[in-house]
Formats: C-alpha cells, structure tokens, sequence
C-alpha cells in the first residue's frame, strides 16, 4: 500500500510504503512490515541540487549469511524516465546468478543512480520525478534495493566511474563496509549492473575514457545482463580493455527476454495507450498525476 502526499513547492514530497524490516534477507518472506518515510525535497525552480541528500542504507542487512564470501553491491547507473519493470528485473535476474554462482560473493544489496539533468538526454524528465518514480518502484515492489539520489542532485554530470567512487566511500568509507560476527567488518565489493547494450557502447570512440573503463572494469567490476540481439562474449573477446578484465565482468544470460523500454513507455504515453504491466502502478499513477511524458 503507497500514499503520495504533494506539497506546495519548496516544501517536500512524502512517500510512505510497506517495507522489510531492517536485517531481513532478500530471500526472506517478512512476518511483519514497517513504515518507511522517504523525503525529495524541490524547490520553486526545481533545481535537484537543492535536495538535501542522505546516502540510502535503510536495506543494507545487518548480517551476511556466509562470511567467508564477499558482500556484494550491485550499482545500475541510467536514465530511469521512467523506472520499467526490466530495470527491476535486472537485479532479480543478478540475485538468481549469483545464488547459482555464489562461491565468491553473497549478494546483500542493490541500487538505482538516476542520472543528473545535466545529461540531456531525450525523454529525460527533471532529477525530482525520476528519483522519486525510482522510490515508488523499489519500495513497493522489493525489500533490497535503494535508490541515491546523490549523481542527480550534483551541479553537473557525472561519469560512472565517479559515481562508483561514492558508492564506494559511502560504503567502505564511511560506513566501513560489512559487519561480521566477530566485531570486524568486511569491505563492500560494488559493482556495476548494466544490460548488455551498455557494454557495446564501450568500445564506441569517444563515449568512454580509457582510464574510467579500466577503473570500472578493472577497480569495480561489471554485471552485465545479456539481451536480445547482443552477443557480449563476441564483444569482450575483441574490445582489448574489457577482454583484459574479462574475469570482473559477468555476463548473466535472460531465461526470458524482456525488451521493455522507457523510450517505448514515453511514446506509449505520448500515443495515450496503455503502459499497465510495463512499470508498477504507484509509478504510473505518479506519471498521471504529474502529466510526464505527454509531450
């Protein structure tokens, strides 16, 4: 059950929904639920750097199943305009490869970076709405992924290696990485979560830095989910830089292809047809309510 509450701008946008308890495993069925109060704050102009900013960690367990594996922390960068259940499925179809390949990491948490305004990218609604359709997804829909509002409410754009670095002093830094049973806490692996049409825009001139591919590819790691028409083996066996940190990148083949997309969705919109079963509906009640996508 969601309630989305607006309030007059400059004040803030309260989302309240049922979520897991703190501590409860993904693979777990809550007994009991808990009411979670997520803040966007917006300003007259709207400008997403005004946004008080708090890094997310209401969905980090307290505890690991196995210690001796690696907590894992899967990171999916893009624009989210709007979230679509193929963004979601994409962490559910991470958590069954590493429940099958699980010898070195235990998946713990996952998280959505929408995109800074900045990126101007067509379709792209404004930082506010997309983070805030991004909060209605996961928390109606999952009880372990977050959403960081942090690279849409920087001043400027910010590449994906960057981004990671704040994953990773958040996580490693500040927070200081997992807890264990013994009273020593064990450093967070974070790792980029993208689908494979992302993977082939690396080898493109000038989209990427070779310096931030080595340090995504080679410093994080790389998750990647196979989708139609993408053969990523052929892919990293010629590109040099991703063929040499081919042993950080995993490629998680789709059992059942999904070729939802938000561009479809905003064109759908646009042609006033139905978008039901394409996202969950507090997003699509949300994209009602606030007339996105009509033009």
């Amino acid at each position: 059950m969601t309630a989305v509450q607006e309030f007059p701008e400059g004040h803030s946008t309260q989302i309240l929904s049922h979520t897991a308890p703190s501590g409860l495993s993904r693979n777990n069925s809550p007994e009991s639920f808990v009411i979670t109060t997520l803040t966007a704050t917006t300003t007259v102009t709207n400008l997403p750097s005004s946004q008080p900013y708090q890094f997310p960690v209401h969905r980090l367990p307290t505890h690991m199943q196995d210690e001796s594996k690696t907590p894992l922390v899967l990171v999916a960068c893009g624009s989210f305009s709007p979230v679509t259940y193929l963004h979601l499925r994409m962490f559910e179809m991470a958590q069954d490869y590493y429940d099958e390949h699980g010898e070195e990491y235990e998946l713990v948490a996952g998280y959505l970076s929408p995109v800074n305004d900045c990126y101007q990218k067509q379709g792209l609604a404004a930082a506010h709405h997309r983070v805030t359709m991004c909060q209605l997804a996961t928390e109606t829909t999952s009880t372990w992924i977050m959403v960081d509002p942090w690279e849409s409410i920087q001043p400027a754009y910010q590449r994906t290696a960057p981004v990671l670095d704040h994953f990773n002093e958040q996580l490693n830094g500040l927070i200081g990485g997992m807890p264990l049973s013994t009273g020593e806490r064990k450093p967070f692996k974070i790792m980029l979560l993208a689908g494979g049409d992302l993977i082939q825009s690396f080898g493109e001139p000038n989209v990427w830095a070779s310096k931030d591919l080595h340090r995504i590819l080679g410093g994080y790691g790389c998750t990647i989910i196979e989708r139609t028409g993408t053969d990523v083996y052929d892919f990293l066996l010629s590109h040099d830089i991703l063929f040499e940190h081919r042993r950080n990148v995993h490629v998680v083949k789709q059992l059942i292809y999904n070729d939802i997309s938000s561009t479809k969705v905003r064109l759908f919109i646009r042609r006033k047809m139905s978008i039901k079963y394409l996202l969950p509906d507090p997003v699509i009640r949300y994209i009602t309510d606030q007339n996105l996508y009509l033009s």
